[in-house]
């Protein structure tokens, strides 16, 4: 969890030395981090179901690998499209940590308030890699460059894989599912389709034929998820996991929330660096609030849970960030330090108590089998909230990056906005989820999936003749 989060916000914080040394532009940067998300967004499932195939600790030694050596490369890119391919292979390992791991917790404890208070505890390792990872990277860019924060991986990887064979026992689902290779390729066209003219529709403009074929091929792309998923025994995407309405909401709302989240971070530390003129290493300190108060909060977060249940933590995370969203509209060049981290501190606690209970409901009445498929469900609505949040952010800003420090805050106003109505979006889902009606129809989700765990193909719809 720590490497590959501590990854998102190093790059972020080492973004304006990338395109100072790289000499890049504005849509380079959003595929710094957009071809590592996207990837990650793109091939989550498969690795989930895999891992319960073949052996979660079998893969998440592979994963760990994989994420090594594409470390080594990314330290080595000599321009930005070398980066950006070193980063897809980081990505490709990456795909094989964090749902495998969540799998591997969910599993070990089968008792949910155990299951809450594991969640909370494995989520307060993303507030000690949001807190780490931009002062470390901060002091790595500015003392040995950006290529450094990628070689800080190599060590942590070692150390996890050592730490993996001697502590983490190999387990598997009671049933493995089936390779989907359509459902797999439907599934990357539509998440790459959307992305690709989010972040080229700047340079290339939207009524492009390029763009519009784009967007077409995403729309191709969904409606032969809905038609062909269905007719599978064992579907990429299980399309019945949405007939729960906690299912459901819980990955729009990791939609919204890293959606925003990945915005936020996304402009902030070129806000830092490049409108306020802070080293790599002071724009890191000024966000150190939010990893703390991640630290502090998901313990207490994943108690709260098991005790109470998710409305209570969803709504204050819901809050924060339309809280967060509205008042960093306010924010100028000139604006006092002390106001700005103030605003930051609503981030913090929107990460500390938006995750372990958007994971909890992912997983809450889903039969174990089924835990692999939905952890990695709901971390791939994650990735694809964070590739979102940058693509949308990117192209907002976009040549205002390159203008002064004033045309930067102006064109950052349609980014908190958005961040605004996705922190209003989850407070609605988080009171929508949680009641007596969303139960039930989690409980006839999870009975529907009784002829998956014996491995039995579902009947097809009867054909209606007119």
């Amino acid at each position: 969890m720590v490497v590959v989060v501590m990854d998102i916000s190093i790059v972020n914080v080492a973004l304006p030395s990338i395109r100072r040394d790289l000499h890049t532009s504005q849509s380079g940067l959003q595929w710094t981090v957009d071809a590592y998300t996207l990837v990650l967004a793109g091939f989550l499932v498969l690795a989930g179901s895999t891992a319960d195939r073949v052996g979660r600790r079998r893969v998440f030694h592979i994963g760990l690998a994989t994420f090594g050596f594409g470390s080594l490369l990314c330290g080595l890119a000599p321009s930005i499209d070398w980066l950006i391919v070193a980063r897809v292979v980081q990505a490709v390992g990456g795909t094989m940590l964090n749902p495998v791991a969540m799998a591997i917790v969910a599993t070990t404890f089968p008792d949910p308030a155990g299951r809450a208070r594991a969640i909370g505890v494995f989520a307060s390792m993303s507030g000690l890699s949001l807190a780490l990872g931009p002062i470390l990277g901060g002091a790595l860019v500015d003392g040995f460059g950006w290529h450094a924060i990628f070689w800080i991986n190599v060590p942590i990887v070692v150390a996890a894989f050592v730490c993996t064979a001697l502590f983490v026992p190999e387990s598997r689902a009671s049933r493995g599912r089936r390779f989907d290779p359509v459902g797999q390729t439907l599934m990357v066209l539509v998440l790459g389709g959307v992305v690709f003219a989010i972040i080229e529709s700047g340079p290339w403009g939207w009524t492009s034929p390029v763009i519009l074929g784009l967007l077409a091929v995403a729309v191709l792309g969904v409606l032969g998820i809905v038609l062909y998923e269905p007719r599978r025994v064992d579907p990429l995407l299980e399309l019945r996991l949405f007939r729960s309405v906690p299912f459901s909401s819980a990955l729009v709302m990791a939609v919204f929330a890293l959606c925003g989240f990945g915005a936020f971070l996304f402009v902030t530390t070129q806000y830092l660096q490049d409108v306020r003129g802070m080293s790599a290493f002071t724009a890191g300190l000024c966000l150190l609030p939010v990893g703390a108060l991640v630290i502090v909060l998901s313990p207490f977060t994943g108690r709260l849970l098991g005790a109470r249940g998710p409305r209570l933590p969803l709504v204050v995370a819901g809050s924060a960030l339309a809280l967060g969203g509205g008042a960093s509209l306010w924010l100028g060049p000139a604006t006092p330090l002390p106001a700005v981290l103030a605003v930051y501190l609503l981030f913090g606690v929107f990460m500390g108590t938006v995750n372990p209970p958007i994971t909890n409901t992912a997983v809450s009445g889903m039969p174990r089998s089924m835990a692999g498929v939905a952890t990695s469900l709901a971390s791939a609505g994650r990735q694809t909230g964070t590739t979102l949040g940058v693509a949308v952010a990117g192209t907002m800003v976009g040549s205002a990056a390159h203008h002064s420090a004033t045309a930067f805050t102006g064109a950052e106003h349609g980014v908190w906005w958005m961040v605004l109505g996705f922190g209003l979006g989850i407070v609605v889902l988080g009171l929508v989820s949680t009641g007596r009606r969303a139960s039930d129809t989690a409980a006839r989700a999870a009975e529907s999936f009784e002829d998956v765990s014996r491995g039995v193909r579902r009947p097809a719809a009867p054909t209606v003749r007119r």
